[in-house]
């Protein structure tokens, strides 16, 4: 199985640490907010990969965290903390808003049938493991305190900058630095102090002040080093970690422990819509529950997902999802149709190969899914062949393949005109029939003439 690593920027066979054992850690959300849908692309390929690599034979030992403290609305180390503003948002306390949006979390990776990871890990409950890793650092002299907190000194670490190969010179150059005392314009903060004549809702005492709270790179690799230990084999995340969250996750755990965090990176591409890169400090976001809303299966989005490959960007629009909504269904009724009850042939295993070759190109899901289709149309395989693949391409397409599609509330004035318009067309009144068909399209509906009859569908 090969995967594209972003530290290499090349593909590499997965070589575990321990043999038979995948230990993945990936960036979860940051719970002030609810998730939108550019969010929960990256989660639905962490999935796939997760999915692939049991496939594959491996126990996958998954780490995911929850950011409930520290993620600042800058990430020049400067602004509020994104807890404290969805708390001021909606008249509730930081903690409210943690555990009522980790919880919103939850419920949508349940729907778009993400298996959840095997541990959950708060950035509030290991504030201990994260003042210890500080404390390494500047033992080992990485750091040094300013008016506003303690920093991350990146002039310090040669290869600082390596993941996103920044160009640390020019980002020098006539930088404007807005932390008072902050030495270089890539230095990070690791624990920052509670500003004066304030009172945070989540603040800690630390060796280095009575009031303050971690930065938001410490948390990952506190975290990440606990329960899976350093290296560990694969980190993911979004695009947007590279330059900053996981650039600053190497540096400050190469500099305390001598070790790589992570053998490989993995990141996926952003959702793109029609004003760009969907973000929630734009306010209009797209949410799963904006698409339940609008008569969507939450599956319709995870398979729009898997029609692109995962490092390339997507481009959302409704009328993509109706493209996926209506291929869902038909692919799920065209497996409800493998009725015959008849005998494996040599041909099925030219197909389960191409889907597995596929999956193993660096989870190549578009290929893998069109090597689906082509399978299910081949009049040469057999029934019992096509459910054989059906199964084992569903434990890593994730799309409940065998759950049948879900039949649509047809009004019944639709009803009538299409039974006027079949009665039209067995007494070959074409013009009448055409006139029909016109009159459903109006109403929002289109008929499909099949061998067995009719069928009528939402636009």
């Amino acid at each position: 199985m090969k995967l594209y690593n972003t530290l290499t920027r090349k593909k590499e066979e997965i070589k575990p640490m321990k043999k038979g054992v995948i230990g993945l850690y990936t960036c979860g959300p940051t719970v002030y907010h609810y998730a939108h849908i550019g969010n929960l692309r990256t989660y639905i390929f962490e999935d796939v990969l997760k999915r692939a690599l049991i496939h594959n034979g491996f126990k996958v030992k998954h780490v995911m965290n929850i950011t409930d403290v520290g993620h600042l609305t800058s990430d020049q180390d400067t602004g509020e903390d994104k807890m404290e503003v969805g708390a001021k948002r909606e008249n509730k306390t930081a903690w409210e808003i943690a555990k009522f949006y980790t919880k919103a979390f939850q419920e949508d990776i349940k729907k778009l049938n993400i298996l959840p990871p095997n541990i959950w890990c708060k950035a509030t409950d290991h504030i201990k493991e994260q003042i210890n890793l500080i404390k390494e650092l500047e033992k080992k002299k990485y750091t040094y305190k300013t008016e506003d907190g303690i920093y991350f000194d990146t002039s310090k670490l040669k290869d600082y900058g390596k993941l996103a190969r920044l160009d640390i010179q020019g980002l020098e150059e006539g930088a404007r630095i807005d932390v008072k005392g902050k030495k270089h314009k890539t230095d990070f903060a690791l624990w920052k102090f509670s500003p004066k004549g304030q009172k945070r809702q989540m603040e800690w005492k630390s060796p280095w002040s009575e009031h303050g709270f971690p930065g938001w790179h410490i948390e990952c690799s506190a975290m990440a080093q606990k329960y899976l230990g350093n290296p560990f084999d694969i980190h993911c995340g979004g695009i947007d970690h590279i330059p900053v969250h996981h650039t600053n996750e190497i540096a400050q755990t190469e500099a305390a422990t001598g070790k790589p965090l992570a053998n490989v990176w993995m990141h996926g591409e952003f959702l793109i819509d029609k004003e760009g890169k969907m973000s929630k400090s734009k306010g209009d976001i797209i949410t799963i529950a904006t698409v339940e809303e609008k008569n969507y299966d939450p599956l319709a989005y995870r398979y729009l997902c898997l029609t692109t490959q995962y490092r390339m960007p997507l481009t959302f629009s409704w009328e993509a999802l109706d493209g996926a909504k209506n291929a869902l269904n038909h692919l799920r009724e065209k497996i409800q149709s493998l009725t015959k009850k008849d005998k494996k042939t040599k041909n099925g295993e030219q197909y389960r190969k191409r889907f597995q070759e596929a999956i193993n190109d660096n989870l190549n899901v578009p290929v893998a899914l069109a090597t689906l289709w082509d399978a299910l149309k081949d009049d040469d395989l057999s029934d019992t062949d096509k459910k054989g693949l059906v199964k084992e391409a569903d434990s890593i397409l994730g799309l409940n393949l065998t759950k049948k599609s879900k039949e649509e509330k047809i009004p019944m004035e639709v009803k009538k005109l299409a039974k006027e318009r079949e009665t039209a067309r067995k007494s070959k009144d074409w013009k009448k029939s055409d006139e029909l068909r016109s009159k459903i399209q109006q109403s929002g509906y289109t008929i499909e003439d099949t061998e067995t009859g009719f069928r009528i569908r939402k636009q």
